[in-house]
């Protein structure tokens, strides 16, 4: 990467931070030094060092901070739009480990909201979760069902109770795995593509915690042993959201890994189950993966475009019961995207921010919002796994 000169302006609010407010054995100067050094040397040792700016932080939270350089940014992420950035700088994501890793770097270094860790490690940690669950969303292809559900027989069992958990002697990993990619078990499973993401969010954390919190792993083993965790507990335990509906993040903002929610603006065709929106990880390059099709990964466009002519699919049948004719969405994705003034025309009604829950306005499918999975090393983790559910619970059989 070729060096961007240092603009002479204040720092931005987001990018990538270390901070630590339990530094009491060093001076916060001396804190923040070494927190520079380690995250120079993370950024450098990634080959990113000559496209940001490192300074330390002192004060009640001593640390580091670290952004991109002006022109790097508006080079190649204006308006912090991270979907051209892999083509930009020709990075080869789906084959080099190394790329895909500068890539996650790159956009967390963009970001309008700072990604704040305790030390250069978690951040290290980050990274390798991101990696792993875009390289698992990658190969996760699943057969759509919103009212039934199955896994693989010789790693998973069902009850009301406890939901979809892991046989004991069973490898979570190799489990989630089997459940989710047609090349580890020959078949397609029935999932809806909210659970399938907490699968490929779960392998992704449990990878990770194989070397940097063994202890925290064999608790997530023991927890899919016991009972699942599933919709908003799953979200309290493995995740944050950052942006919100009133600061939103720029509509063309994704971080590799990120889990993120596009919605159905329009109110007659999200009362069909399972058109409500669509639960995707983004995957780098410009790319958004696809449960359903597995090699024909979204882009923005596809993804706003196939939303968009959900409104054109409902039908009724024989019962009353609305459902969704996917060849007549399929045949209307085809001809806008063969015609780039209804494509532009399309895009112009659907890349806008949601509207909020409820409401459905002059909205679009954007969501505020993103999620990423919370710290994991042993020393600062907040992931709470819950022992047990509510007594009482069911769930739902779609699980």
């Amino acid at each position: 990467m070729r060096l961007f000169e240092q603009a002479l302006v204040p720092p931005p609010r987001g990018g990538i931070r270390i901070e630590s407010s339990d530094s009491p054995h060093s001076p916060n100067a001396l804190y923040a030094s070494q927190a520079r050094h380690e995250l120079d040397e993370f950024l450098a040792r990634a080959g990113l060092r000559q496209a940001a700016i490192c300074c330390g932080l002192t004060g009640a939270t001593a640390g580091a901070h670290a952004w991109l350089h002006a022109a790097f940014a508006q080079a190649f992420l204006p308006q912090h739009d991270t979907t051209g950035l892999a083509q930009k700088l020709g990075l080869r994501t789906e084959t080099h480990t190394a790329d895909l890793d500068r890539e996650i770097l790159l956009a967390m270094l963009a970001s309008p909201v700072a990604f704040t860790f305790p030390n250069v490690a978690e951040l290290a940690s980050a990274v390798r979760i991101r990696r792993y669950i875009v390289q698992a969303a990658r190969k996760t292809a699943l057969a759509f069902d919103t009212e039934h559900a199955e896994r693989p027989e010789d790693y998973w069992t069902y009850d009301e109770a406890r939901g979809f958990t892991i046989l004991p002697g069973r490898s979570l990993i190799e489990g989630l795995r089997k459940a989710t990619q047609p090349e580890a078990s020959g078949q397609l499973y029935a999932f809806s593509c909210y659970r399938a993401t907490e699968y490929v969010t779960v392998l992704g954390i449990a990878q990770e915690l194989q070397h940097a919190n063994p202890e925290l792993g064999r608790r997530l083993q023991r927890q899919w042993e016991t009972r699942a965790v599933m919709s908003g507990r799953f979200h309290e335990a493995f995740l944050h959201e950052y942006g919100s509906l009133d600061a939103p993040l720029p509509q063309r903002f994704y971080v590799p890994g990120d889990r993120l929610w596009f919605r159905n603006p329009d109110a007659v065709s999200s009362d069909v189950e399972g058109y409500e929106g669509s639960w995707v990880f983004y995957l780098g390059n410009g790319q958004f993966n696809n449960f359903w099709e597995h090699g024909e990964p979204y882009t923005l466009t596809s993804k706003c475009v196939e939303i968009f002519h959900w409104r054109h699919g409902v039908r009724t049948d024989a019962t009353g019961k609305r459902y969704m004719d996917e060849h007549i969405v399929r045949d209307r994705v085809r001809q806008t995207l063969a015609d780039p003034a209804a494509t532009a025309a399309v895009l112009a009604r659907m890349a806008r921010i949601r509207d909020p829950q409820g409401i459905y306005a002059e909205g679009g499918c954007i969501d505020a919002t993103r999620e990423r999975v919370r710290w994991v090393h042993a020393e600062h983790t907040d992931m709470a796994l819950p022992d047990c559910a509510e007594p009482g619970t069911e769930w739902s059989v779609a699980a």
